[in-house]
């Protein structure tokens, strides 16, 4: 929900200062990198550097000139800690020590556990609330669209690149919308579903049009970052009003806690700190800590959905 668009913020002021890092700026990070490819990633010696490459690198996309961006960044540091400077940060990131094929071990499986806990709870969401209740497609539908969107963080949080950024980016924001439309279908939706349905489609022509610009035009970070606000603020204030005009229900504050939660818990991502033992930073630690509020999350939506068919029944009855 909302802490999804506190992400986005962060991902989207890192991605503004990729193009020119304190450290990949510095001119002992840009020789050693050119003496690095230069000497390592052509001819016989870029075919000895993928003889001995571990496959599980090869398979992850790893490259030469990767691998010497990787090395040069870590020699860049030692200098700066040799002298008693602050760590830079390298193309708009801090330096991570790798683990395996993960370029940030800590936000790759913290992502995981988040997709993990939302493939859980779907599971028992649809074992406990039966397809007849009003808003079980819809819960359904937003569960899988939160784990596809968990599922490219974690991929992204894996391998950096242009398509896994871009991913991250669309499916993320994806979430916050279908959220919204979450929140109006248990608003008006069940009352006037032709609503709903008008709603969907400019839901999906917004998304339509923030991908295909993003895409195809330009990848404006500064315009991504206004629209990812915009729609985050929206679903927040929606949310927040529901719950107040239904808080005579015995599950809302589920719903309230965990949008104060996520507020609450998007602050993590201004400690804009080095990692701690090189693989823990402010991201991994909100990643990590917003798994329970998933949890919670579709807790308030399996206790909603019993409840709407409880009273679909009792006005079945009546009738």
């Amino acid at each position: 929900m909302a802490g999804r668009t506190a992400r986005l913020v962060l991902l989207a002021g890192a991605a503004a200062l990729a193009s020119g890092s304190q450290g990949d700026r510095e001119p002992v990070y840009r020789d050693c990198v050119f003496l690095c490819e230069e000497r390592n990633c052509s001819g016989g010696a870029l075919k000895h550097f993928r003889s001995r490459q571990p496959i599980y690198m090869s398979l992850a996309g790893w490259t030469c000139w990767d691998d010497c961006k990787y090395e040069c960044m870590w020699v860049t540091v030692g200098l700066y800690l040799q002298e008693g400077h602050r760590v830079p940060q390298f193309h708009g990131k801090w330096p991570f020590s790798r683990f395996l094929f993960f370029q940030e071990p800590a936000s790759a499986v913290a992502s995981f556990l988040n997709g993990l806990a939302s493939l859980v709870m779907l599971c028992r969401y649809r074992t406990s609330v039966p397809a007849s209740s009003p808003m079980y497609p819809t819960c359904v539908a937003f569960a899988l669209v939160s784990l596809n969107a968990w599922f490219w963080s974690t991929v992204f949080h894996t391998r950096d690149t242009d398509l896994t950024e871009k991913m991250d980016y669309f499916c993320a924001s994806t979430v916050i919308l279908h959220s919204i439309y979450l929140c109006c279908v248990r608003t008006v939706g069940l009352q006037r579903p032709t609503v709903a349905s008008a709603f969907r489609a400019l839901l999906l022509l917004m998304l339509t049009a923030h991908v295909s610009y993003l895409s195809l035009i330009r990848f404006d970070y500064g315009y991504n970052l206004v629209a990812n606000v915009a729609i985050g603020l929206v679903n927040l204030v929606w949310w927040l009003a529901w719950c107040l005009w239904n808080w005579r229900l015995p599950h809302v504050h589920k719903c309230v806690v965990v949008v104060l939660l996520l507020q609450g818990l998007s602050l993590l991502e201004l400690l804009d700190f080095p990692p701690l033992f090189w693989v823990l930073d402010a991201h991994a630690i909100w990643h990590i800590s917003t798994i329970p509020v998933h949890v919670l999350f579709f807790s308030f939506l399996e206790d909603d959905s019993l409840y709407l068919l409880k009273e679909s029944k009792a006005e079945f009855k009546m009738d």
